[in-house]
């Protein structure tokens, strides 16, 4: 998928493939439907052949952004996101998600959670776009991170 409007662009959008792919993830798992399953499957190789955050020409980080945790994501992306849609897709022990597993690992606190390093949205009460109605939490743990975080590394196999 790609939201770019140019009849030549041949490269697809982590922003434009995450949506669909979780889509079509929950669509399998509610429904069964193999089709669905495997067009998710070929949306999360976008992913892999990236290994989660690195250019396919240059092995740059794509954006430093992804690296750092947030929630909620809205239409953005992270690792932690990323690696979340491919456990579900049953390829979190695929080789080209090491390093990104490393990173989400380095991450974790000594209690054992995740914190948010980032934030896409604005407190209740703030002017502008992006207010929440209600305040996620900023600085302490959070528990929809370190929940995600927990079911990525044990689908990886990083813990039991």
């Amino acid at each position: 998928w790609n939201c770019d409007k140019e009849e030549d662009a041949h490269h697809s959008s982590f922003y434009e493939t995450l949506a669909p792919l979780w889509g079509l993830v929950e669509f399998y798992r509610a429904t069964g439907d193999g089709d669905s399953l495997e067009t998710a499957k070929r949306a999360g190789e976008l992913f892999l052949r990236h290994r989660m955050f690195r250019s396919e020409t240059t092995d740059e980080v794509i954006d430093q952004a992804w690296l750092k945790l947030h929630y909620p994501l809205y239409w953005h992306y992270d690792i932690l996101q990323g690696l979340l849609m491919i456990s579900r897709l049953g390829m979190a022990k695929d080789k080209r998600t090491t390093e990104a597993l490393d990173v989400l690992e380095s991450k974790r606190l000594p209690d054992c959670t995740w914190r948010p390093e980032g934030y896409y949205w604005r407190l209740p009460g703030s002017k502008g776009s992006q207010v929440e109605v209600l305040d996620w939490g900023r600085g302490a743990p959070n528990y929809m991170i370190t929940l995600n975080a927990l079911r990525v590394l044990r689908a990886a196999g990083r813990i039991e």
